[in-house]
């Protein structure tokens, strides 16, 4: 029984290495700003759900693409503060204090 399994684990062994041990330490070396930008990724869904904004509608506020949109919203971009201001500018309330 202990080989079949193992033959058949083996046979179903992907190609290419699994880096999920890599990526789980970059989420842990970089928590801190991680967090912030999720908190910001919330903050951003939130005001274009209650205005009714595509990602293209607030890419054009932003004057970026819409693909940048969408790295925003997946809250693992590490945001400039260009970046903050665009968001800020173009949803008329701050994101970070002062």
């Amino acid at each position: 029984m202990r080989q079949k399994t193992l033959e058949y684990l083996e046979s179903h062994q992907s190609a290419t290495p699994s880096k999920w041990r890599e990526e789980a330490e970059w989420r842990r070396n970089n928590r801190a700003w991680l967090r912030h930008s999720q908190h910001i990724a919330v903050k951003v869904l939130r005001y274009m759900k209650s205005e009714s904004l595509t990602q293209s509608a607030m890419a054009e506020r932003m004057d970026c693409t819409q693909q940048y949109v969408s790295k925003i919203l997946k809250g693992t971009e590490n945001l400039s503060l260009e970046t903050l201001t665009k968001l800020e500018l173009a949803m008329g309330e701050r994101l970070i204090a002062e």
